[in-house]
C-alpha cells in the first residue's frame, strides 16, 4: 500500500516516476497549488512543454484524459484522475525576482523556483534548465477583453487529487508552492505517493 509523502510548506522535492507508474498529487488541507515539472529520465535534454501540450490539447484547461508532451513532441505523462479540474500551465514557478517585483519584498523567498533548482540538482538538473511548470490546483483567471491574467485562490478542497500515469521513466520535481497569491494568502503542505 502507497504511503503519502508529505511536502512541508514552502518546499520541494524531485524523484523518479518510471513508465507506467502513477503519481497521485494531493492537496492535503485545501488551497494549496504544487508546481509539477518533469524531465526524461534517459535524456535531461527532453522536458515537460507547455507550448506543446497547450497547442496539441487545444485548450489551457487541462484534466482528466489529457497528454502531457515534452519539447520533442513526445507523451510524457497522462492525468488519469482530476478531482478539481481547473490548474495553471501559462505561468512559471514562483522565484525570489518573482517576490521582490511582483510583492515588493525586500528579503525575498526563493520560491518554488529555488525549491525545484535544490532539489532537482541532484539529477545533474541546473537552473537554466527549469521553465514552465504544470502548476496542480493553481487557478488562473484569463480576461477575454484585455487578456490579463488575475491569480484567485485554489479550487480545491482538503483531500483534492490528481493522478499522472507516466508514459516514459521521468525525473519529476514537485513542490509546495510558496507564492501568497497563488494559495489564498497561506502556506500549506503537499501530499505525493507513487501508486
Amino acid at each position: 500500500m502507497p504511503t503519502l509523502q508529505i511536502i512541508p510548506p514552502r518546499s520541494g522535492v524531485a524523484f523518479k516516476l518510471m513508465k507506467g507508474q502513477q503519481l497521485r498529487v494531493v492537496d492535503i488541507e485545501g488551497e494549496q497549488v504544487s508546481d509539477l515539472l518533469c524531465f526524461n529520465a534517459d535524456d535531461t535534454r527532453e522536458y515537460l512543454s507547455s507550448g506543446r501540450t497547450i497547442d496539441y490539447a487545444e485548450t489551457i484547461r487541462l484534466t482528466t484524459g489529457h497528454v502531457f508532451y515534452s519539447n520533442r513532441s513526445n507523451p510524457m505523462f497522462i492525468i488519469k484522475e482530476d478531482t478539481v479540474g481547473f490548474h495553471d500551465f501559462l505561468l512559471t514557478p514562483c522565484s525570489a525576482d518573482t517576490f521582490r517585483l511582483l510583492y515588493g519584498h525586500q528579503h525575498p523567498h526563493r520560491g518554488c523556483f529555488g525549491n525545484l533548482c535544490e532539489a532537482l540538482d541532484q539529477y545533474g538538473i541546473d537552473t537554466d534548465h527549469i521553465g514552465t511548470t504544470f502548476n496542480v490546483f493553481m487557478n488562473v483567471d484569463i480576461d477575454n477583453a484585455s487578456g490579463k491574467l488575475s491569480v484567485l485562490p485554489p479550487r480545491s478542497k482538503p483531500g483534492d487529487y490528481i493522478i499522472i500515469a507516466a508514459e516514459m521513466d521521468l525525473i519529476i520535481g514537485l513542490t509546495a508552492c510558496s507564492a501568497e497569491m497563488s494559495n489564498n494568502y497561506s502556506f500549506k503542505p503537499i501530499g505525493y505517493e507513487i501508486i
